[in-house]
């Protein structure tokens, strides 16, 4: 009867430290830093605004269209005076 008794007081300190583990985890994600949906969609639709994508011809969010990259901005457009590499 008393190994009955053992198992039980086991299991119920098992359950408490798995409740005690869950509740730290909801207390470390309570305490992590938030930011409302409005302020990250405003800073994303500021970041396109002011930031241009050489890979990206167009940027479209949102109804917002800058216009492709000119030539000479562009880093990833290749020089006249460069040559790519050529295998004789």
């Amino acid at each position: 009867m008393s190994t009955r008794t053992g198992g039980r007081q086991a299991m119920s300190e098992l359950k408490l430290r798995r409740l005690l583990e869950h509740n730290a985890r909801l207390k470390d994600d309570l305490a992590r830093p938030r930011v409302r949906v409005s302020e990250a969609s405003a800073s994303l639709i500021r970041y396109c605004k002011t930031t241009k994508d050489h890979l990206a011809s167009w940027y479209i969010l949102c109804g917002i269209c800058m216009g492709p990259v000119g030539k000479n901005e562009d880093p990833y457009q290749k020089t006249d005076g460069a040559k790519c590499c050529s295998v004789q």
